[in-house]
């Protein structure tokens, strides 16, 4: 009875991210997140030609198309935010590398167009 009360202790302190898998999170948390760890991977699922129009300081593309065979590209020391236009593809990528073993990983749902409406910068 001690060790099952000792293991769902442990459970409980876990974080939830580790539970959970990727996190959703909106751009006005993502911004606040890159602002807090500089060290943050930013992915970007998008396609080249939607990448060469705009762009977050600093990502890197990997089009969804291609993901698959490059996925050894993403860092797994890092945590990474992914994203795309309004978080329709970000997301089975983001599941995608936390059922491989990534342990901080996060969808931004409304994507590259929601952190444009807020008026953060991007690239052109």
């Amino acid at each position: 009875m001690k060790a099952l009360v000792f293991v769902l202790a442990l459970l409980a302190g876990m974080p939830a991210l580790a539970l959970a898998g990727a996190r959703d999170i909106s751009s006005r948390e993502a911004k606040a997140l890159i602002e807090k760890n500089k060290a943050i991977y930013l992915l970007d699922v998008r396609t080249q030609q939607e990448n060469s129009q705009a762009r977050l300081s600093g990502s890197v593309l990997i089009p969804i198309d291609q993901f698959e065979r490059r996925a050894g590209e993403v860092p797994k020391n890092r945590p990474v935010l992914v994203y795309c236009a309004v978080g329709s593809r970000s997301k089975p990528v983001a599941e995608f590398l936390s059922q491989r073993g990534y342990r901080e990983v996060y969808n931004m749902t409304d994507g590259i167009v929601g952190w444009y409406r807020n008026g953060y910068p991007i690239q052109r």
